[in-house]
């Protein structure tokens, strides 16, 4: 079963739904056809920072990117510190 996406817009209107108009979750949730939970997501993310909420197609926010990218750059750092260990000692083993 594949999983289902909606476009910004379309969470923007179900959460206004529930927030301006006055519509009970559970009755929005029954309209649009969406489980429940994930509607209470949407209105509670909407509410956090309506700017930011929902950027789509797994688009990750500036600080979240960043934190990506340094732990993927700590990682290869520490593959070059092992490689050189592993060399360093079999130089030092050589040389005796």
């Amino acid at each position: 079963m594949e999983r289902r996406k909606f476009t910004r817009e379309f969470k923007l209107e179900a959460v206004k739904l529930i927030t301006e108009r006055g519509v009970t979750l559970a009755q929005a949730a029954r309209e649009l056809g969406v489980h429940g939970t994930v509607l209470r997501r949407w209105v509670k993310d909407g509410a956090a920072d309506p700017q930011q909420a929902f950027p789509g197609q797994g688009q990750m926010e500036p600080e979240q990117l960043e934190i990506a990218h340094l732990r993927r750059e700590v990682l290869k750092l520490k593959a070059e510190r092992d490689i050189l260990k592993k060399a360093a000692a079999y130089f030092a083993k050589e040389s005796l």
